[in-house]
Formats: C-alpha cells, structure tokens, sequence
C-alpha cells in the first residue's frame, strides 16, 4: 500500500468514519491512486500529440508562406509580362501606317494575349494546386495520427 494511502488508512481509523469496513475504503483508494496514474499517463499522451501537431503547424505555415511568395513572385511576373506585351502593342499600332495595318496588329496582339492569358492561368493554376496539395497533406496526416494515437477513457 502507499503511502497516501497508509496516512488516509490511518485518518480513517480515527476518525468519525471510523465504522467504515477499513478494507472497502483500502480497495477505493487503490482503485483512486490507480486513476490518478492512469490520468497522468493520459495528460503525458496527450502532451506528447499536442507538440507533435504544433511542429506540423509550424512547418505548415512555413510551406504556405513559402507557396504565397512564389504566388507573389509568379503573380508579379506575369503582370510584368502583360505590361511589356501591352507597350509593345501601343508601339506597333503607333507604327502602323494603314486601316490594314492596324487591324493586323490588333490581331496579332489579341491571339497573344489569348495564348499568354491560358498560360499564365495554368502557371497560377498548377501553383495554387501544388500549394493546396502541400498544406494539406502534413495536416491531414497530423489529425490521423492523432485520432489513431489518442488514449480511450477506460
């Protein structure tokens, strides 16, 4: 027996409860200490998982930070572009000479800008996928973990 329970054993004994079947009092303090290291046991578990899934939050932000700069850059980059294409059009329809002129230049610049408006969407598009894929995975493999982990309540 331990030694909280020896003192309780013995405050029992001489006190007002003393009446009290000393083996039944002797088996719910056994029973009582065993819950209290059965809930420090559950208290470390859960310790445990909690700083697991603080380093994956952590990494997660890192990833998505990381993924929004290339977003920014990749964004940045295709305004860029869109700005130079829209000078050079300017330029050439301040050179053209005719209605002929102009109209194929205006052409030329639209069917551009079509082919450079679907590739910069698929840049941005594959991006944004890769981010979204990038984020989830860690955390979704954190909450299964973490679920499988768990300790059950006895």
């Amino acid at each position: 027996m331990s030694q909280t329970a020896e003192k309780l054993s013995q405050a029992a004994e001489t006190s007002a409860f003393s009446h009290l079947d000393l083996a039944a009092t002797d088996r719910l303090l056994i029973i009582a200490e065993e819950r209290v290291e059965q809930s420090k046991e559950a208290l470390a578990k859960y310790q445990s998982i909690a700083e697991g899934n603080q380093k994956v939050l952590k990494s997660t932000f890192e990833t998505a930070w990381l993924a929004g700069n290339e977003l920014a850059l990749t964004t940045i980059a295709a305004l860029r572009a869109n700005t130079e294409a829209d000078f050079s059009y300017l330029k050439a329809l301040a050179g053209a000479k005719s209605l002929p002129d102009v109209i194929e230049v205006q052409t030329t610049f639209f069917r551009k800008r079509v082919e450079i408006g679907v590739e910069q969407a698929g840049n941005l598009r594959a991006l944004t996928t890769k981010a979204a894929t990038d984020l989830a995975k860690p955390i979704k493999v954190a909450i299964e973990k973490t679920l499988r982990d768990l300790p059950v309540a006895p």
